[in-house]
């Protein structure tokens, strides 16, 4: 099966940015669109954005709208989540997740679907202090 592995999670300031990363392994033909979710301790898990195969079709939280931008390489199949302004209720452990490829396709109303993503990777923490 296909694995996701995270990484460039760490501490920033409040104000500051970072950026995460989340490649996908073999056989990358299984992964077509990707997302991101957050989990803090004693927390549900919040979907944070997602991106279609194409890179045309981006999905945001509410929280993250206008501050965090997400991409992808599809040649490296590889996204990346562009986080900026980070505030302190943002700090989480941030999971990419892809759905199944043979699933239905991910669209505004059903992106935030936990069930619809077969693929998690092991999560990046990232801490944000004021």
């Amino acid at each position: 099966q296909a694995q996701l592995v995270e990484s460039g999670g760490g501490l920033v300031q409040a104000g500051g940015s970072l950026r995460l990363s989340c490649s996908a392994s073999e056989p990358s033909s299984t992964i077509l669109s990707m997302g991101w979710f957050r989990q803090s301790p004693g927390k549900e898990r919040e979907f944070v954005a997602a991106i279609s195969w194409s890179g045309t079709d981006t999905y945001y939280g509410d929280s993250v709208k206008g501050r965090f931008t997400i991409s992808r390489d599809k040649g490296k199949n590889t996204e990346y989540l562009q986080m900026n302004n980070l505030k302190p209720e943002a700090a989480a452990v941030y999971y990419c997740a892809a759905p199944s490829p043979y699933g239905p396709a991910l669209t505004s109303r059903n992106v935030g679907t936990l069930n619809l993503y077969d693929y998690w990777g092991q999560g990046t923490q990232v801490t944000v202090s004021s």
